[in-house]
């Protein structure tokens, strides 16, 4: 457990280096076994959290030792539906967000003009409103899974989950670059999608690499 206690904190020092994470924002977890998740703590700035005070949960929702983040609910809905889940990255990316405020009908971030993101992480669902903190915030993930990975939180953030800690980062990382490079293009009169045939293909690629976000 220490290996993955120590990615952990490594990985939310990175995050909040990257301003993906501000204050006592966010939360991480990774799977230990079938039936136990190590989670950052609730309220404690990320930059500045120990091993010490990650917390393990059970997936049935039984705190076993520390305490854990508020939003605990959402990474279990997310470990209970997809089996090959062995982490769970929440962010605020800030681009990625104002998407979601500013276009709430958005259903997902348009991505169609960039060919990395399709071959990357396919669609980019922006799941609806969920009060933070709430078991809603992960029920309203499942009619997703298992087939996406990568999701802006409408009004609220980012979340990824893959089969590592650093698919799951990453992920984030992505979603933030993707979302700035759209607000430019809408700067700049709007994002021009590619065509319907080269779209096509490229979606064909991504079904032969596979689900993991890259």
């Amino acid at each position: 457990m220490s290996q993955q206690a120590d990615t952990i904190i490594t990985i939310c020092q990175h995050l909040h280096s990257r301003n993906l994470l501000a204050a006592a924002d966010g939360n991480i977890s990774i799977r230990l076994d079938d039936e136990t998740i190590l989670i950052t703590p609730t309220g404690i700035n990320k930059a500045q959290i120990t091993t010490q005070q990650l917390a393990k949960v059970h997936l049935s929702g039984t705190v076993l030792e520390g305490n854990p983040s508020s939003e605990r609910l959402m990474h279990l809905a997310i470990y209970n539906a997809c089996p090959q889940a062995k982490a769970v990255v929440h962010a605020h990316p800030p681009t990625a967000i104002a998407w979601s405020v500013a276009k709430p009908h958005l259903k997902a971030l348009p991505s169609d003009s960039l060919p990395e993101v399709i071959l990357a992480a396919g669609e980019i669902p922006i799941a609806p409103y969920a009060r933070p903190g709430t078991a809603m915030m992960g029920e309203v993930l499942l009619p997703f899974l298992p087939a996406h990975r990568l999701f802006i939180l409408a009004r609220h953030g980012g979340l990824c989950w893959g089969e590592s800690l650093e698919e799951a980062s990453n992920g984030i990382e992505r979603l933030e670059q993707v979302s700035q490079i759209l607000l430019t293009a809408e700067l700049l009169g709007g994002a021009k999608p590619l065509d319907e045939k080269e779209i096509a293909a490229i979606k064909a690629l991504r079904q032969q690499i596979g689900p993991k976000i890259i």
